[in-house]
């Protein structure tokens, strides 16, 4: 028997047992335990996809496993907290826009399918991936309880701001954004400054901001390559 080909599924397993596991932490409140969880799933779906070319037992099996996990992990699971902080009596109460929330259910359970059929995202994405996207929207607990009673929480996390970002995160998933690959394969400052950078300063806003970096660092790579695909479009034009 060859343990070596169900290692990348059992990883993939493991993604979707976390995100279950996240699901039970929100019913229960918890969302720092929640998070740690999607948190953990993310990283058995990084080394899922690491193994199976290690150990070259990559097949249709583990691609259709891997999207089923993370649409657990990754899509049902941020769409549940959504919908739930937007339930909370201090901000919607029982509005029928609550259900908002699965606007990122929704939108990465498009993403996923589309992904599988997708051959151009091999080295890097087209669009937000659902585990960063996952990742954003669990994360802002740790920014509400951080800026809690102050200008900047009433000005930027009011029902119709996380209403926005819902329906925001879905289009951001599925949109024609070629973002920039954070593969380096050979230590080249010149070759690779932007993917260098980023995870420099990432790594530095971490340090200092912990958990509440994670939405600034996800916004950031997003803008960064906005404005990268500009810069290169004004190259190949000008």
């Amino acid at each position: 028997m060859n343990i070596k080909k169900h290692i990348p599924n059992i990883l993939t397993l493991l993604n979707l047992f976390c995100g279950c596991i996240a699901l039970v932490f929100l019913t229960k409140g918890n969302f720092e335990a929640a998070f740690y969880s999607v948190c953990l799933g993310i990283f058995f779906d990084f080394f899922d996809g690491f193994f199976a070319r290690k150990f070259n037992v990559s097949g249709p099996l583990g691609v259709q496993l891997d999207s089923l996990a993370d649409m657990v992990t990754s899509g049902v699971v941020p769409g549940f907290m959504m919908y739930g902080v937007l339930s909370n009596p201090y901000v919607l109460g029982n509005s029928y826009w609550s259900y908002a929330g699965f606007a990122i259910t929704v939108g990465s359970c498009y993403r996923l399918a589309n992904f599988n059929i997708d051959t151009r995202q091999t080295d890097s994405f087209i669009g937000l991936p659902t585990p960063a996207n996952s990742l954003f929207f669990m994360s802002l607990p740790f920014v509400f309880e951080k800026f809690k009673e102050s200008i900047f929480s009433e000005t930027f996390f009011n029902s119709y701001v996380l209403i926005a970002l819902c329906f925001l995160s879905a289009y951001v998933m599925n949109a024609e954004i070629p973002l920039f690959s954070l593969k380096i394969k050979q230590f080249s400052f010149a070759k690779y400054k932007l993917q260098i950078s980023f995870l420099l300063l990432s790594l530095v806003l971490l340090l200092l901001l912990k958990v509440v970096a994670v939405p600034i660092i996800i916004v950031l790579y997003v803008v960064l390559s906005v404005v990268n695909n500009m810069m290169n479009s004004k190259k190949l034009h000008g």
